[in-house]
């Protein structure tokens, strides 16, 4: 285990130190490099299903006569796969420096993307830009947000918040930048251009990424009950006294189904807008506010969670989405003139795009205040893994309700069992989050008997 500095709480006296100062400087922004790298990239595959899909419909192109659901499935693979390995990076970023896993994910996030520039068939594509990159990805993101929420204490969820709003400032980046090359040098090239650049993003800031000192010990404590050839290539045990909880149940049930809703609406904004008569160029500003939307909102939640309580505000935020797919998107998709569908849609991208994408910069930190920083880890990976399922379910059947009518046009109305179904899966998931809340407020003490903590 590598040698780390002294852990920087944020809440004491260790903040007024320059050695402090720095190092949180540098842990944040570093994590939020990486998940800008590696998630807002996966995140930007719009523009490639886009281009993807206009060339299913022309002659002698490894996209000719796929299905819009083919192309899906490569998107699809690459953000579910990017939290499904979550258990295996985890452990392999206890089990080693965080920054040799980031750099093996650096060279296989770029590697993925070059052996994709030169696919010639829609499979080779899935394996590469779709199964490879995730796997890549998985490495990035995991030990972003496994190590940075353990150097902070009081601003835990502005931390995080700051961090995963890479995910937004990518979502909005990236596009723009494939476009651009995409329309100058052609896509090959654009796959190869960002193979160079993702290479050095992820590596130089992998460098930086390491575990404070408080959790040194008790990691190579851990990696002293097993050895490395023994655990390398299984599954990651967690304690199942933790998992057998109710307050674990509750957690992986409201996480699978937020999960199994929150990127539905994020793949369809485009489709969707273009449904309402808007130009395909403007429709792709759709994804552009949703993702500005995004960025502003893990920040700003992220900073109020730290006064509200971190299990407070993952309610207030997983109900907020579920009102805005039902009392926004699923009203558009019904409205009868297209400017009402049109105002209800703008309202729904942006109050969507703050709201449901805080609850993944609150879900780390979450994890914290539930199950405490020793189980945290294990803990992370598995309902990390959960979610990653649960991304692979429920994507492809809204896709699949959208597309499931033989209509040759699709319109706002064909999107109206897709909000429906999304809106559902946020509701249970609202309460499955309330039912961790009511769990994690009383907290049992052999001392003093139960005690109330409101603040988490």
């Amino acid at each position: 285990m590598e040698p780390s500095l002294t852990p920087m709480q944020v809440n004491g006296a260790n903040l007024a130190t320059p050695k402090a100062r720095l190092q949180s400087a540098i842990i944040i922004i570093a994590s939020t490099t990486l998940v800008f790298t590696g998630c807002g990239i996966n995140f930007a595959f719009g523009v490639f299903q886009e281009l993807y899909d206009s060339m299913s419909k022309e002659q002698n192109t490894p996209f000719t006569g796929a299905t819009p659901a083919q192309i899906d499935l490569i998107g699809t693979l690459s953000i579910a796969l990017m939290t499904i390995g979550a258990p295996f990076a985890t452990a392999w970023t206890k089990q080693y420096p965080p920054r040799y896993v980031i750099w093996a994910s650096g060279t296989i996030h770029s590697s993925a993307l070059l052996f994709a520039s030169f696919s010639q068939h829609l499979w080779q594509f899935i394996l590469t830009q779709g199964i490879l990159l995730g796997m890549a990805t998985c490495l990035t993101y995991m030990p972003s947000v496994t190590v940075a929420p353990t150097w902070f204490t009081l601003h835990r969820g502005l931390a995080m918040g700051i961090i995963l709003a890479g995910t937004g400032i990518g979502g909005v980046a990236w596009p723009l930048a494939f476009r651009y090359l995409i329309e100058s040098v052609g896509f090959r090239n654009t796959l190869r251009v960002t193979a160079g650049i993702s290479f050095a993003l992820i590596c130089g800031s992998g460098t930086f990424i390491r575990w404070p000192a408080s959790q040194i010990t008790r990691i190579q404590a851990e990696n002293a009950a097993s050895s490395r050839s023994s655990t390398f290539f299984r599954l990651p045990l967690v304690d199942w006294r933790v998992v057998r909880t109710r307050k674990f149940v509750a957690h992986a049930l409201g996480a699978a189904l937020q999960s199994a809703a929150y990127y539905t609406p994020v793949f369809f904004f485009a489709s969707f807008a273009r449904t309402l008569g808007y130009s395909q160029a403007t429709s792709a500003n759709f994804i552009a506010i949703s993702n500005a939307a995004n960025a502003l909102g893990k920040v700003v939640i992220g900073h109020a969670a730290d006064r509200m309580g971190r299990l407070n505000t993952l309610v207030l935020t997983t109900l907020i989405s579920a009102v805005s797919v039902l009392a926004l998107w699923l009203p558009s998709c019904l409205s009868a003139t297209q400017s009402t569908g049109s105002t209800l849609f703008i309202a729904f991208t942006i109050l969507y795009g703050i709201f449901a994408s805080a609850y993944v910069a609150l879900f780390p930190t979450s994890l914290v205040e539930l199950f405490g920083v020793q189980n945290f880890v294990s803990v992370n990976g598995l309902l990390y893994m959960v979610r990653g399922f649960a991304t692979l379910v429920g994507t492809p059947v809204a896709g699949a309700l959208i597309r499931g009518s033989h209509e040759k046009t699709v319109g706002p109305r064909n999107y109206e069992h897709t909000s429906i179904m999304v809106g559902v899966l946020l509701v249970v998931a609202t309460l499955a989050v309330v039912w961790a809340r009511l769990e994690a407020t009383l907290n049992l003490d052999s001392a003093a008997g139960r005690k109330v903590k409101w603040l988490m």
